[in-house]
């Protein structure tokens, strides 16, 4: 496998580094992302060339940052665009698309494309033990994969993680550590813990090569569409990569000559109990004020102070896009909502991105009548308890078929099946 990297570079002033396991510009302190030669890929990227390999994130492997074969993550990606009508119908839309993410493998979550890059891109450099600052979907993935790779695994969570998401983590062996504050003062330190044992942490000091790994879900976007990019995107934001990488792909799809030039505006959904960037966006900030006490049901999102909050506002703008919030009853109820319309039970990120969609699309700034994909990042199993007070018990009976027949008229007669 050749590789396309020709280094990394600061996205803010532009200045060059070799490819080495660092995530900061030693000058201004700006983050660094991969460089690469896309006239060299252009030559040998093809639809044509893509087609005959498997639907994995890895058919595209030529914009993703190794050097060698994938050694982690090989079956990840390939996952469904559904044709969301029955959502479509009650939001009051033509098109709308669900990217689902939430059956991805092995964890069920997007967190697996990142990963998968990271903890390849680790074992180029020689690590023997990685690691994370995670709400969650990352610590799962994180433990799973470092376990398939013989890697030791330190995950570093907020302490009032999700019970479901710390048992998703322990089982595959993985050293989990709960501390007692917020996920960005977790974040804290592990930095601290990746530079003194010099251990590989997938975002941190392997940030630029994991955020790439975000980009397979616009690249599996634009060809499931056809080859084209939607008019209307809305992704979730925590730390706030996923936007700019999706944008990022379809504009190398199209330096490419595989897309068109791309016409598509982002919007950027959040909870109102940790909204940094969608505040800046709403108040015309440059930058965002980050939230020091996330209080949300949507921990997955709860990162106060995103590390590409800034890039994440600029994408929504340049885009002529938007950002909105919504409330933990509203996340809950959007939850049951896309399970009901279209049998995908999403995590809370996703009842974040339903719910949002549907603001913005009365607000009339997402019109009902273009091309919408809605990007959903992980599985309903994992927080379950967000949608339980949404749902009515089930009714019991004994094992008569007269105890079932009133049930039955009451749910024609579309009254809950009380007994």
């Amino acid at each position: 496998m050749a590789s396309f990297v020709r280094g990394l570079k600061c996205r803010l002033c532009g200045k060059l580094y070799p490819v080495e396991p660092t995530n900061f510009c030693t000058d201004d302190f700006g983050p660094l992302e991969v460089d690469y030669d896309y006239d060299a890929i252009k030559s040998v990227l093809t639809r044509e060339a893509i087609a005959a390999r498997p639907f994995n994130m890895w058919r595209y492997r030529e914009l993703l940052p190794l050097d060698e074969a994938p050694l982690v993550g090989l079956q990840v990606g390939g996952t469904p665009l559904v044709r969301a009508n029955r959502l479509a119908a009650i939001l009051g839309v033509s098109r709308l698309w669900i990217k689902n993410d939430a059956v991805n493998f092995p964890t069920l979550s997007f967190k697996d494309r990142v990963v998968a890059v990271a903890l390849s891109k680790a074992k180029e450099f020689g690590f023997n033990t990685v690691g994370c600052a995670s709400t969650g979907n990352l610590a799962n993935s994180v433990a799973a994969n470092a376990a398939s790779a013989g890697l030791e695994a330190y995950i570093f969570v907020p302490a009032d993680l999700e019970r479901a998401k710390i048992l998703g983590t322990s089982v595959y062996g993985a050293n989990v550590i709960g501390v007692r504050g917020t996920y960005d003062e977790v974040n804290r330190l592990c930095t601290q813990v990746a530079f003194k044992y010099g251990w590989g942490f997938v975002n941190i000091n392997l940030r630029p090569f994991y955020a790439e790994g975000s980009k397979s879900m616009g690249f599996e976007i634009a060809e499931q569409l056809g080859w084209k990019t939607p008019r209307h995107v809305v992704a979730p934001m925590a730390g706030g990569s996923l936007i700019g990488k999706i944008q990022k792909a379809f504009q190398e799809l199209a330096l490419l000559g595989l897309i068109d030039q791309p016409r598509c505006s982002f919007y950027g959904a959040q909870a109102t109990g940790c909204n940094p960037i969608s505040d800046a966006v709403k108040t015309g900030k440059e930058t965002h004020r980050p939230v020091r006490k996330p209080n949300t049901i949507a921990k997955s999102l709860a990162i106060g102070d995103p590390a590409d909050g800034y890039f994440a506002a600029k994408v929504i703008r340049e885009s002529g896009g938007w950002s909105e919030d919504v409330s933990d009853p509203e996340i809950s109820e959007a939850m049951a909502l896309l399970a009901k319309t279209e049998g995908i039970f999403a995590e809370t990120a996703g009842g974040v991105t339903v719910a949002v969609t549907r603001k913005l699309i009365e607000q009339g700034r997402i019109p009902r009548d273009e091309d919408i994909v809605l990007c959903i990042t992980g599985n309903g199993l994992k927080t379950q308890d967000a949608v339980a007070g949404c749902l009515t018990e089930p009714a019991v009976i004994g094992t008569s078929l007269e105890e079932f027949e009133p049930l039955l008229d009451r749910s024609r007669e579309g009254q809950p099946l009380l007994v």
